[in-house]
Order: structure tokens, then C-alpha cells, then sequence
């Protein structure tokens, strides 16, 4: 008769067991982005005099500021006015690295938000890292009110950047988490200016009656 037939065969080795986390953070290397110097606790020699640094340490939060998403909305915000006082507001903050960079260059008060608790505890770590003071806070961009603010960053998705836009009360709003092929869609506002590095995207908008 026929021979059986045999399953897929698994082999598979035990793993010694690893602070994941810490590895990624060793791993993470200084970097220049527009203006800033981005970098992590332990490595914080060789700062150019002229840099803004910004000191991200993501712990168990997405975002050291080394992904192209991150990178492009920094080189968008160095590019904005913050003149005056000018609120700012994180959605979807991660490490908080994006906040941290808009209050180190003018803008504020900040505040950033998340729905991972890491993430909260990390931007609130990092921001108490780099002497700002960032009122970070748990909270879902597709439920919960949102704050008023001169300027909104959104490093996300592109599904929840179209759900987000229009529930935001802003001036401008720094977008990324898509791919250069794709754009928001964003009634009400006008595009402004757009970043591609790496086969990632970020935009900037403006609230079209400005």
C-alpha cells in the first residue's frame, strides 16, 4: 500500500534567555536628523555643538527615533515656526521622542498620549530625561476627546491618520507610519510639505482655512 505521508518536520533549539529590550537599546546609535542629535543614556559622547539633542530611551515603547517614519516627521517639525506659545499634542506617542523634539525647539506646552502604558510611562521617562516638562496621559485617538493644540504629530497608521484628522482641533499636523506610495486622505486640510526616506512616508498639513 501507500507509504504514509509525513507532516512538516520542526526542529528548534532553545534560546538562551535575553533582556530583548536592552539588546535593541545597545544596538541603537547615535544619528543626526535635521537639527537633532537623537541618542540613548548610555551614549552620550560626541554631541555636535550646533545639535539640539534629544536623549530616547524606549524601554518597552515603540521608537527610538531611528525608524524613516520617525526621522521624517523630525525633519518636518525643524521646519516649523514656533513662535509664541504653541500647544502641541503626541498622538500615538511611543517613546514620546516626537514631543520631546517639538518642545525642545520652541513649541509648547506639549502633551502625548497612547493606548500602551508603556508607552506613557516611556515618554514621561524621556521627557523627564531631557529637563521638558511633558504632560503624557492613556488614551485611545479613536474614542477619547482630544485636546485643542496649535500642532498635532501622528506617527501611526494610515487607516487611524484618516480617523484621527478629523476629529483633531489644529493648525498643522505632522503625519508618518505609511509607505511613499501611499497619502492621507485629509478633508479640510492642505498638503504642505512631504519627507520620503527608506520607502516611508510623512506629510504635512495644514488646516485649509488658515
Amino acid at each position: 500500500g501507500d507509504r504514509p505521508r509525513l507532516g512538516p518536520q520542526w526542529t528548534w533549539e532553545v534560546l538562551p534567555d535575553k533582556d530583548w529590550v536592552s539588546e535593541n537599546q545597545r544596538s541603537f546609535q547615535p544619528f543626526a536628523v535635521g537639527p537633532f542629535w537623537v541618542h540613548p543614556s548610555h551614549n552620550a559622547e560626541g554631541i555636535p555643538p550646533a545639535s539640539i539633542p534629544l536623549r530616547i530611551d524606549a524601554g518597552m515603547a515603540f521608537g527610538t527615533g531611528t525608524h524613516a517614519t520617525t526621522r521624517g516627521c523630525l525633519e518636518l517639525l525643524a521646519t516649523l515656526d514656533p513662535a509664541g506659545t504653541v500647544n502641541a499634542v503626541d498622538v500615538g506617542c511611543g517613546s514620546g521622542v516626537l514631543a520631546i523634539a517639538a518642545l525642545k525647539i520652541g513649541f509648547g506646552p506639549a502633551s502625548a498620549f497612547d493606548f500602551a502604558e508603556a508607552s506613557v510611562e516611556a515618554a514621561a521617562e524621556n521627557a523627564e530625561r531631557n529637563g521638558v516638562e511633558l504632560h503624557a496621559w492613556l488614551g485611545d485617538a479613536l474614542r477619547d476627546d482630544l485636546p485643542a493644540a496649535d500642532i498635532a504629530v501622528a506617527n501611526v497608521s494610515l487607516p487611524t491618520v484618516e480617523a484621527v484628522l478629523p476629529r483633531l482641533s489644529v493648525g498643522r499636523v505632522v503625519t508618518s507610519g505609511y509607505l511613499v506610495s501611499e497619502q492621507p486622505v485629509a478633508p479640510g486640510y492642505r498638503h504642505e510639505a512631504r519627507r520620503e526616506l527608506d520607502g516611508w512616508a510623512a506629510d504635512l498639513f495644514v488646516k485649509a482655512t488658515l
